[in-house]
């Protein structure tokens, strides 16, 4: 990897990572088409997009610092110095415990199916691009059926398990964190801006569990001579990630997910396409 070649990966995990169109799919496409990838070792790769991850998660805790600040001292005032029932708490109190909540079923997922993600299989191109055309299907439905009357006041802790589940799927390369958090928002009647809120304050445990436990997991097998390049990609994935929640929480006060959904059909497709005429290998 060269210095250029970490630009654009950090870029590529910046912009597809809040986006609903899976950065892991994106980075791994990336990656082949650059010929970064081992198939011989896998985990090189999985060590990788773990770093670059941290970079969206800063990203995060500088856009959201102001919500994450009252979420978290309000939830300990609440819930050990003045102790208050749930159904008494505020709203940011409330809201720390729907990430606990909601983040519950992508830790158990997540252990069970370690093997599993961190193999090779999940750098499969076919395993991405059904996920990409699946779950756009799947948030295609779900802008058909929703309400979008839902604001975060509205929220209960068992829609923070819909949408705990929800990101679940994300473990499927190619499905997206914030394609299925906002997808299963959507389904709970949340508009699309409070929908992609909730999806992003819910991705912070997530994001930080799974990439300092990756981190550490895989740190035996990042390559000591391209720290340099990896730290480039980090940066630039966390000026790319603010920008892009910016522009994302701004469209979806007035427009739709459809153009979403349209691009993950069609670079589904492309990857497909790209497979058959060998021009990458799956």
């Amino acid at each position: 990897m060269n210095f250029i070649e970490a630009i654009v990966l950090g870029i590529v995990q910046g912009l597809t990572e809040f986006l609903p169109i899976s950065s892991t799919g994106h980075l791994t496409l990336t990656g082949k088409l650059m010929n970064l990838i081992s198939d011989a070792n896998p985990e090189r790769w999985t060590a990788f997009i773990a770093v670059i991850q941290l970079g969206t998660l800063l990203a995060i805790v500088i856009y959201f610092w102001k919500d994450l600040w009252r979420i978290f001292f309000s939830f300990l005032s609440e819930n050990f110095k003045y102790r208050r029932k749930f159904t008494e708490q505020n709203l940011d109190s409330r809201m720390g415990w729907f990430i606990i909540i909601g983040s519950i079923p992508v830790v158990i997922v997540g252990l069970l199916f370690k093997d599993t993600i961190e193999g090779a299989l999940t750098k499969n191109l076919y395993v991405i691009a059904g996920s990409l055309i699946v779950l756009a299907i799947i948030l295609a439905v779900a802008e058909k059926v929703g309400n979008f009357k839902k604001e975060m006041k509205d929220i209960k802790w068992y829609h923070a398990i819909i949408v705990g589940i929800g990101q679940t799927l994300a473990l499927i390369p190619g499905s997206s964190r914030s394609g299925t958090t906002i997808t299963a928002g959507l389904f709970i009647g949340l508009n699309r801006e409070t929908a992609a809120r909730f999806s992003f304050l819910l991705s912070v445990p997530a994001i930080l569990g799974s990439g300092l436990f990756e981190f550490y997991q895989e740190l035996q097998y990042i390559d000591k001579s391209q720290l340099l390049n990896i730290g480039i990609a980090t940066i630039f994935a966390a000026i790319s990630g603010y920008l892009t929640i910016e522009f994302l929480l701004r469209f979806l006060r007035k427009h739709s997910t459809f153009i979403f959904v349209y691009y993950r059909i069609i670079i589904g497709g492309v990857i497909l396409l790209l497979i058959a005429t060998e021009v990458i290998a799956p």
